[in-house]
């Protein structure tokens, strides 16, 4: 069960999504303890908001910390890309199943994330590009540094930089 509360007097308060905040939070921290990206950067958001998905969905209950057991299913969960977004795709539509789940605030961010995850590019190094046969063709500079890299989604530079923060950790 997720933990959510309600401030306010009367029945109809605010659901506050206190489990989103809390893998947001998670993820937070591995990667500044990481150090591995600037956290003004948009890669820094993607390596976030991956990281916060996966730990958001894959486990409700809210631990007050991370034990081993639970940084290896982690570990796990983002070492493969292709297999980690049907993974996402398939946890976010079982909980869109569940009565009341457009009242979910906390399942409401998680889809916002998803949705920024899948639909942002960004401009990264080409990791499909073996050596530098492209830069000596297009030779020193800016053209060359352009030649390396491709548009790709967001999740897939996310997920790997939330991957070797789980390591770091």
């Amino acid at each position: 069960m997720r933990p959510e509360r309600q401030d306010g007097t009367s029945g109809n308060g605010l659901l506050v999504p206190m489990a989103w905040m809390y893998a947001e939070y998670i993820a937070d921290e591995m990667l500044r303890t990481g150090d591995l990206m600037e956290p003004s950067t948009l890669e820094y958001r993607a390596g976030r908001d991956a990281l916060a998905l996966t730990v958001f969905l894959s486990d409700g209950a809210v631990p007050d910390a991370l034990p081993a057991a639970r940084l290896d299913e982690l570990r796990v969960l983002t070492a493969y890309g292709a297999e980690w977004c049907g993974w996402v795709r398939e946890r976010l539509g079982v909980l869109g199943t569940v009565p009341a789940a457009g009242a979910d605030p906390d399942l409401a961010l998680a889809r916002a994330a998803w949705r920024w995850l899948e639909e942002t590019e960004l401009l990264a190094a080409d990791l499909d590009a073996i050596g530098a046969p492209a830069r000596e063709a297009v030779g020193d500079g800016p053209d060359a540094e352009e030649a390396a890299q491709v548009w790709t989604p967001a999740w897939q530079l996310g997920l790997p930089l939330g991957h070797l923060a789980i390591h770091l950790h």
